[in-house]
């Protein structure tokens, strides 16, 4: 995997250290990924560079690095303590993602059927993440507690990881409306590898290049990128990986954190850019098609 991220040309990721499921164990088990995390950056300092700010991304990529964004793709670190969001700034939060599929103190995330919106409590953490610099992400969100928190926000938000609903009706795509909103206070929408790029089979890179020109058209070139939600190593489709990936995909199903589109014989990643270096890919894929 370091030899991967090495060759991939990638300056940097957002890589996820929260712990899902049960708040009474996610505080330990996120404070124990933030060590695992401390302990990479020292063990090879000449591949990977913690991101706590911008000018660190310029560094990293000067340096052929790849920069590390440590984020939460939920708040149950968090929980009930927002004083923890302080603890966690200091051990080098800088992305946070208010819920995930299913609800939490915050909000309600994109499985909910009846999405209530902010919490009072959301919107207080919203505030908190303001004020110390880490950026808010809806990615998980549900659309209505999106829009609330676009609106609770003081500054630009995220959704790091999602596609268009207009193309394709899911949960965890997103309606023109509101990305229009996260454009129109600053944010960027990431489009990301996964099936939720099509309504059924193997997404593809006409695809992924659809998701990205739709949502150019709805928010400016300026406010789309790329999200992949992959990891940067290429998927091996081995007889052993096929058995853990519907394994995977029956516990989600079973947690009741299962997003329609996941299938057993449905794969995480887009087959056309399945190499280390995939954004050289992405840049041609992107090209064919008139985009610079």
């Amino acid at each position: 995997m370091i030899v991967n991220a090495r060759r991939s040309g990638i300056t940097a990721v957002n890589s996820t250290v929260s712990a899902l499921g049960d708040a009474t164990i996610s505080f330990e088990k996120t404070v124990a990924n933030f060590a695992a995390w401390d302990f990479e950056f020292q063990r090879t300092p000449e591949a990977f560079r913690r991101i706590l700010g911008v000018d660190d991304i310029r560094r990293a990529k000067n340096e052929r690095q790849v920069g590390i964004i440590l984020g939460f793709q939920d708040t149950t670190p968090i929980w009930d303590k927002p004083e923890r969001v302080e603890l966690f700034y200091r051990l080098g939060l800088r992305v946070v993602q208010l819920t995930y599929n299913g609800a939490n103190l915050v909000g309600d995330g994109c499985l909910v059927p009846e999405d209530r919106g902010l919490r009072p409590y959301g919107r207080e953490l919203v505030a908190r993440l303001n004020e110390r610099g880490i950026l808010v992400d809806v990615s998980h969100c549900g659309w209505e507690t999106s829009r609330q928190a676009v609106d609770a926000s003081r500054v630009p938000i995220a959704a790091t990881h999602s596609g268009a609903a207009a193309l394709v009706n899911v949960p965890r795509n997103k309606p023109d409306a509101l990305l229009r909103l996260i454009a129109e206070k600053g944010g960027v929408i990431g489009i990301y590898m996964m099936p939720f790029l099509r309504v059924e089979g193997q997404p593809t890179a006409g695809d992924f290049v659809r998701h990205v020109t739709h949502c150019i058209n709805v928010c400016g070139e300026d406010h789309v990128g790329v999200g992949s939600d992959n990891s940067i190593s290429p998927l091996e489709l081995s007889a052993e990986f096929r058995r853990t990936h519907a394994d995977f995909v029956e516990a989600r199903r079973k947690a009741g954190i299962s997003a329609p589109g996941e299938d057993a014989n449905i794969f995480n990643y887009v087959p056309d850019f399945n190499t280390s270096r995939r954004m050289e890919q992405v840049a041609d894929a992107l090209a064919r098609v008139g985009h610079s």
